[in-house]
């Protein structure tokens, strides 16, 4: 579809990160339909990973989710931010690490039944450590766990976070494939 599908647009609620709406939309095949949407500008999360392959992991409190959850540092795409930009201002401030080497792991749809947020992943390598600075909104512990660890409590259900699920298990694939390319060693 090149043409633009909202056919009307009626905000219910302008907040700072979101706006909500009732949009008359054009579908494929002549319909029209409304939707309740909510609009975000989006967001990026880091899997960041030491040299032992230790992932840094995030214990924060979230209201909306009744209580503490397991998360890769990751934010809001600012006004005029790239992308990368937010996952290095995110890991600094959340983390307080900085990274020498980015890999991009795509993207993530949220919940693109009523939500227009998407969520850019990447990779961080080449840590190395500053000074963290949480909002005022924010309570969060840093942890370090092997990222196979980390993995096995994404099958265990011990992380419900979506980006943090999803992060990890790209960058646990990512990692994995380049381990299957490696030259063997012929003095084996």
């Amino acid at each position: 579809m090149s043409e633009d599908p909202i056919l009307k647009r009626e905000p219910i609620f302008q907040g700072r990160v979101i706006d909500v709406a009732i949009e008359t939309i054009a579908m494929p095949a002549d319909r029209q339909v409304q939707l309740e949407i909510v609009r975000h500008p989006g967001g990026a999360a880091v899997v960041a990973l030491d040299e032992q392959d230790r992932v840094c992991l995030l214990r924060q409190w979230r209201h909306a989710a009744g209580g503490w959850l397991w998360e890769l540092p990751a934010g809001k795409i600012d006004p005029g931010e790239s992308p990368l930009g937010t996952a290095t201002r995110e890991l600094s401030e959340e983390a307080g690490l900085r990274a020498a080497d980015w890999t991009d792991l795509g993207r993530m749809h949220s919940s693109p039944g009523v939500f227009t947020e998407v969520i850019h992943l990447w990779m961080a390598r080449g840590l190395s450590h500053q000074g963290h600075a949480h909002e005022q909104d924010e309570m969060i512990e840093i942890h370090w766990l092997p990222l196979a660890q980390a993995l096995d409590w994404c099958n265990d259900a011990e992380i419900t976070d979506a980006k943090t699920l999803v992060g990890l298990y790209r960058a646990g694939g990512l990692i994995k494939s380049a381990l299957e390319i490696l030259p063997e060693d012929p003095g084996c």
